[in-house]
């Protein structure tokens, strides 16, 4: 190293252009020789032997670099061999070059005796600091020159300076097998509170042996001498010596998992583990602190986090709660969680719906991911809802109504479920059907039962009634409607309808709710979906007794769900379920989806469910909470506070209440931020008086952001009116019915209401945007064609024979 940092700094010195004499550049440089030309005098002359600085910069100028070379090499060997007490000679050849630049600048001293004494001493000082370096470096390098005593081996030695020394090396015949030596003095420092560190060390010192010792006895598994014996590390450490003896097994048996996951002093056998998951598979719904007392109960001295430990490391305790995430577990059943179930279906429900938009259709049946769904249903014997058996009568009268009519006048049979004329008769006998005619005389007429042919039909045979005519009744399709326009008209009183039909009033109620198997299939009628974009979405609950709910407070009630376009007023979707949680509101949405509609702004009221499903059903909608019932909540909150005659007990707060009305009144967002903050700036003053007004005020700043959207925009609505009127209209339809008897006659009764609702003209008294027109004349339908907006007219449904010819085309 010594020769390779003098090479250096030789061309160092070779590339600077200087020459320098022997010794590798440490002799001073050669006298500078002043010639003298005649006529001239010389420097020095002229100087009178003064102070020539001119002369010593010249000479400091081309010798700064044998100073920058002896402090380069200096450091470097400072560097090798971390002798940093000593740093400071580096700066030695600096201070000698200084020294004799001032001896060449200033002659008259330069030239004395003691002068050029003092340099000498500084270069000589130099060089045996130098020399001491190098000694150093290679004393400290020269024993990792040696050959290993095992053979020919690879590795290192690290030797301190009171003769410590440490020396790994790798033997070739024994592959990845490392051999270390250590000699002299060491220390080493072990936090002993953490029980991992204090096994290491144990390990650490068991596998330590000495040189030639050996002993007939007391060997360890893998046949060696330990230098420090088990008994006294039990000592030390204050463990049992069995302990220390399991410690190495795990060690030689690479059990990572018991050497490495213990935290605590108790050893975990195999046996205590296996008894304790024994005992907590046959109760798998207990805790840990139930274990735990449960042994401790049976005399066993195990701790509380040894339980959890067994858990965690056996993996229990993870299984433990990814059951009790989807499972109902006690000592009574073990069933699948009814949210987490749902949750599953629904989760489908919005993929399918994701992958019936991006491909613009409908998609290939799937079975793929309901595999699981259906094997739980399986094995808790569910199955799914049966179908309502749709009557053959509705069948027609729902054609009738909506879809293309055409009358048979050459006697030709069709399937009155397929509508296919690939038919034959049954047999040759005819059947008498007897009816009640328009003039209330009972009339018979023959009709004959035919095979339908159509391998896609269900219903393999049929009876071909005349068009008026519906199967099991004497009651003729006129009689049907007749009751269908008499009840919308009486709202909702069964018993006017009967009595002015003659007929009971469980009859009228059949006939009409025979107009509430399925819900307007509007897309199907129309061709296309219409809708402003803005949708309202409220709920109500009713009552409905018989149901299959457990018993609680709210077993009887259900609640239905309501989509309402707040400019049109027609009502999107209605459905009922059996609790008002946020997995209904979710199936809600999603079943709004499903049906096509794509709405720009959402408006509920300030139910706290719809933030995060709104943006999760609906990204691309603002959602918007309905500014009349934040206030509500804001005067709620104060009267909680301060009372319910707070205007007269408490006007300050009266006052703030009206500051607050006024946030909304403004016509800009700028004006309704800055009444807002003033309003927020008042918080510390009403809450140090009354420590409850702190619900008011985070409350508003809670639903801020979504109540001053509407502020400025000519599209939100500021509240949710539209959805509460058609909300008021229900009420006024059901509240004659004091409950629904069970959820299928609820599901009946809401498909009824949608269509008398939608087709159902507003009064005259009505606003006049609306005035006159049914919803879905509002929402853009075109309506003059369809028998059913004439029956809700009023009009009888004796029309010309044109009316049936140009329908509303499907698109």
């Amino acid at each position: 190293m010594a020769h390779t940092m003098a090479v250096v700094m030789l061309v160092l010195l070779s590339i600077t252009g200087h020459q320098v004499e022997g010794l590798g550049g440490w002799l001073a440089c050669p006298p500078r020789v002043i010639r003298l030309e005649e006529g001239h005098r010389s420097k020095r002359q002229e100087c009178g032997g003064g102070f020539a600085w001119r002369v010593g910069w010249a000479w400091m100028r081309e010798s700064w670099v044998v100073a920058a070379a002896r402090s380069e090499a200096l450091l470097g060997l400072m560097f090798l061999t971390e002798w940093w007490e000593w740093e400071w000679v580096c700066v030695l050849p600096w201070v000698v070059w200084i020294w004799k630049g001032l001896g060449v600048a200033w002659p008259r001293v330069g030239q004395q005796g003691w002068y050029q004494w003092v340099g000498r001493i500084g270069e000589e000082a130099s060089r045996v600091v130098l020399l001491w370096l190098v000694l150093r470096w290679f004393y400290q390098h020269a024993s990792s020159w040696e050959q290993g005593v095992w053979g020919a081996a690879v590795g290192g030695v690290v030797r301190l300076e009171d003769e410590g020394r440490a020396q790994v090396e790798v033997a070739e015949d024994e592959r990845g097998v490392y051999h270390v030596r250590l000699s002299g003095t060491f220390e080493l420092h072990v936090d002993g509170t953490v029980e991992f560190y204090k096994r290491m060390l144990v390990i650490f010192l068991g596998l330590l042996e000495a040189p030639g010792e050996a002993r007939g006895s007391r060997r360890t598994r893998d046949g060696r001498t330990p230098f420090v014996r088990q008994q006294q590390m039990a000592a030390w450490f204050e463990v049992p010596q069995p302990h220390i003896s399991r410690w190495f097994k795990y060690w030689l048996e690479r059990d990572w998992g018991r050497m490495l996951s213990q935290k605590w002093g108790e050893i975990l056998t195999e046996e205590t583990r296996q008894r304790v998951i024994d005992s907590w598979v046959a109760f798998p719904w207990w805790s840990a602190r139930r274990m735990w007392e449960h042994l401790r109960s049976q005399g066993s001295q195990i701790t509380l986090p040894q339980v959890k430990q067994i858990g965690r490391e056996s993996g229990w305790t993870l299984l433990r709660q990814r059951l009790r995430e989807r499972y109902q577990i006690s000592a009574e059943s073990f069933r699948p969680r009814d949210e987490w179930l749902v949750e599953q279906l629904l989760g489908q429900v919005q993929r399918l719906v994701e992958r019936l938009e991006a491909l613009g259709g409908l998609t290939d049946e799937q079975q793929i991911a309901l595999a699981d769904l259906e094997a739980l249903c399986d094995e808790l014997q569910l199955e799914p809802a049966r179908p309502r058996r749709a009557l053959p009568w509705v069948l027609r009268v729902e054609r009738l109504l909506f879809g293309h009519w055409e009358w048979v006048e050459n006697e030709t049979a069709r399937c009155i479920y397929c509508g296919t004329t690939d038919v034959s008769r049954k047999s040759r006998k005819p059947r008498w059907k007897s009816y009640v005619d328009e003039k209330g005389q009972e009339q018979k007429v023959a009709v004959y039962r035919y095979y339908c042919h159509n391998p896609a039909c269900k219903h393999k045979t049929f009876t071909n009634l005349p068009p008026n005519l519906i199967p099991y009744s004497k009651w003729t399709l006129d009689h049907h409607l007749a009751a269908l326009q008499t009840y919308e008209w009486s709202r909702s009183v069964y018993r006017c309808t009967s009595q002015m039909l003659g007929v009971s009033k469980m009859t009228a109620y059949r006939w009409v709710s025979g107009f509430g198997y399925q819900l307007l299939p509007v897309a199907a009628l129309f061709g296309v979906l219409r809708s402003s974009g803005v949708v309202g979405v409220d709920e109500k609950y009713v009552l409905v007794p018989k149901n299959d709910k457990p018993e609680g407070d709210m077993k009887r009630w259900m609640y239905v769900y309501f989509a309402v376009d707040c400019y049109t007023y027609d009502l999107l979707y209605i459905e009922i379920y059996p609790y008002n949680t946020k997995q209904s509101a979710r199936a809600f949405l999603l079943a709004l989806r499903a049906k096509g509609y794509r709405p720009r702004v959402i408006v509920t009221d300030m139910r706290v469910d719809y933030r995060g499903l709104v943006a999760q059903v609906f990204p691309q909608a603002v959602h918007h909470e309905c500014i009349f019932h934040a206030l509500q909540q804001v005067r709620g909150h104060a009267k909680e506070a301060y009372g319910t005659n707070y205007p007269e007990t408490h006007p300050e707060v009266d006052k703030l209440m009206e500051e607050i009305d006024r946030i909304f009144d403004a016509r800009t967002k700028r004006t309704a931020r800055r009444r807002y903050e003033k309003v927020l700036a008042q918080r510390e003053t009403f809450v140090t008086q009354t420590p409850d007004a702190a619900a008011l005020f985070d409350f508003l700043e809670r639903h801020w952001p979504y109540l001053v959207n509407a502020i400025e925009s000519q599209i939100i609505p500021t509240t949710n009116n539209a959805t509460e009127e058609v909300i008021r209209i229900f009420t006024q339809h059901y509240k004659t019915f004091c409950g629904f008897e069970n959820i299928d006659s609820a599901r009946l009764y809401l498909g009824v209401f949608e269509k008398i609702y939608r087709f159902t003209p507003f009064s005259d008294d009505a606003q006049e945007r609306i005035r006159g027109k049914c919803p879905l004349e509002l929402a853009g339908y075109e309506m003059q064609k369809l028998p059913m907006a004439h029956l809700f007219r009023g009009l009888a449904l004796q029309w010309p024979a044109s009316a049936f010819q140009e329908l509303v085309p499907n698109m």
